[in-house]
């Protein structure tokens, strides 16, 4: 069977389970979206910036388990992207993005609208292809996402000439992908398996601690067990929120410069931390000559580049952290809950008191909105089962602070990148992904207006988003290290200037209302939540509201500021 470029790329899209790919066409696309729209049981859905297509592929892949696509032209088409991919990296988010290219006769030549995304991405991909033989495009698209998805997840690119899509050539579906050089393991050392059962037995004050590779591996049975079986406190990374019962006792908050005191205190006198799916970085560490000084570590990570990499660790368990807890549990099984549980009281005992004499507080009166108090109530409002998206600054510091999230996949945010405007674009990804749930972005006034376009991709696609503007007419993040470490001077952080964001939304069709008093917070959140739509919901808080706890710059995580 014949087919063009353009129909092998949908047939084998199809094959790998897509239904949804976000994009935008341009002349080097056209054959494919021509294609695309051929078939109904793929939904195409129209962005109106490139980067806003990534954002909500990377969103897509997290509520759905599933690998995200993107498709976009080339040359401008292809480096809007970069931002986003760079974000699903960082993340280690699994994603396929197609980018269009000029002819491959043309490449090299300067021609109009061609870039070398190929080498721009190479430092931000997990892998990247230009396809040049049209036989080896259906194995290049198989190979894509059996990267993109197998081991450590990210981010794949490929690279489609235009020649390659309107080439016509013999089809045949491809054998599943074996690739030589690339084999990750998955199945951990059964010897440190044992290991890290006799370390949990010996240690007095144990902490454990999950990241984002708890829920990418989809291990948060495993790791909520273990820690209900032996009793130990838990923290978490920011990508980690919702790898353990936000609302369990055991919960600790978020670990690192702007987590909780008890997080940061136990992990810093703890004897023991059980680590999975963390890399260490320096948002968690702090100082990181100063991080858990008494405390031996073990390590569970898929990547084995991960390990050692920024903390020395004492027990390094290379495999998927699903399979790893799964062994540590069924070793734990087979002993007595008892010999896990000695001598822990008066560690126990610490912790709650760090907790109840040094919780996270704001005081609300009755004339300002505390940001706070609004996702706090968010927090009531939705019962805590919501799909929270959020843009990067305070807003996201306050979301991971004050909304308390039960389940795994309900907190999407970029992490480690920490990308403004990738909020709003996520929560469209999000309910293409699960449309049987609410989806909020918690956004600052900063960050909603860096992809604001999104506002009308997602009334167009009918997927109704809930966007909440905490509008403190500031740069906040940025504004707050100004106050504490640059003498006030608010330097080209005053957003006094700002549009009228009711108008806006009814501008492009969706919902407005504005809130400015504390006592109709709530009503305000009820009426937006309810009514049907893409709605925004905007708050105008406390202008010089900072975010506490926080670690200073190069301070160990123990040395916070308080309100």
């Amino acid at each position: 069977m014949k087919l063009t470029g353009a129909q092998i790329l949908v047939q084998m899209i199809k094959s790998q389970g897509v239904d949804t790919i976000f994009g935008y066409p341009g002349g080097a696309t056209i054959d494919i979206h021509d294609e695309l729209d051929r078939h109904d049981d793929l939904r195409h859905i129209l962005v109106r910036h490139e980067q806003g297509a990534v954002h909500a592929a990377d969103a897509y892949a997290r509520a759905h388990k599933t690998v995200g696509v993107a498709l976009v032209t080339s040359g401008p088409g292809a480096t809007n992207t970069v931002t986003g991919i760079a974000s699903a990296h960082s993340d280690s988010i699994p994603m396929v993005v197609f980018t269009g290219q000029v002819p491959t006769g043309l490449i090299g030549n300067d021609a109009f609208q061609e870039v070398d995304i190929v080498g721009i991405t190479r430092p931000c991909t997990k892998h990247n292809y230009l396809v040049k033989d049209p036989k080896k495009l259906a194995c290049t698209i198989q190979e894509a996402f059996h990267i993109a998805q197998s081991g450590r997840p990210g981010p794949v690119l490929v690279d489609l000439p235009k020649d390659i899509i309107q080439a016509q050539i013999e089809f045949n579906m491809p054998e599943p992908t074996r690739m030589r050089s690339y084999k990750p393991n998955y199945k951990p050392n059964k010897k440190q398996m044992s290991k890290a059962v006799e370390m949990l037995k010996s240690a007095r004050r144990p902490v454990m601690l999950g990241g984002g590779g708890i829920i990418s591996s989809q291990a948060s049975e495993e790791f909520t067990k273990i820690a209900k079986l032996a009793n130990i406190p838990v923290t978490g990374t920011l990508m980690g929120l919702g790898s353990y019962p936000g609302s369990d006792d055991n919960w600790l908050g978020m670990l690192g410069m702007h987590g909780t005191y008890r997080a940061n205190m136990s992990i810093g006198h703890s004897d023991l931390i059980l680590a999975a799916g963390v890399r260490f970085d320096d948002r968690v560490t702090g100082n990181i000559e100063k991080f858990a000084p008494q405390a031996q570590i073990i390590q569970i990570d898929i990547d084995p580049t991960s390990i050692h990499k920024n903390i020395e660790v004492h027990c390094p368990i290379v495999g998927d952290c699903k399979m790893a807890l799964a062994d540590i549990l069924d070793l734990m099984e087979k002993e007595s809950p008892a010999d896990f549980q000695q001598d822990r009281e008066a560690w126990l005992d610490r912790i709650n008191e760090w907790k109840q004499t040094t919780p996270l507080k704001y005081d609300q009166g009755y004339d300002t909105i505390k940001p706070q108090y609004v996702v706090e109530k968010l927090y009531e409002v939705t019962e805590g089962k919501a799909i929270v998206s959020t843009e990067v600054g305070q807003n996201q510091m306050w979301a991971a602070q004050y909304y308390h999230f039960d389940e795994p996949n309900h907190f999407i945010t970029s992490g480690g990148l920490g990308v403004m405007g990738f909020g709003l674009p996520a929560a469209i990804g999000a309910k293409a992904a699960r449309p049987d749930k609410l989806v909020v972005n918690i956004a600052g006034d900063g960050s909603i207006q860096m992809n604001i376009q999104e506002l009308m991709t997602a009334i167009a696609s009918d997927l109704d988003v809930k966007i909440v503007i905490l509008n403190n007419r500031f740069l906040g993040m940025v504004r707050q290290w100004q106050e504490l470490f640059y003498d006030k001077a608010y330097a080209s952080t005053d957003l006094e200037k700002a549009p009228d964001f009711v108008k806006l939304a009814e501008a492009y069709g969706a919902k407005g209302f504005k809130c400015d008093d504390p006592a109709n917070v709530t009503e305000t959140l009820k009426t937006g939540l309810n009514t049907p739509g893409t709605v925004i919901m905007e708050f105008i808080v406390e202008r010089e509201e900072s975010v506490y706890p926080m670690v200073p710059a190069g301070g160990a995580i123990t040395d916070m500021l308080l309100v």
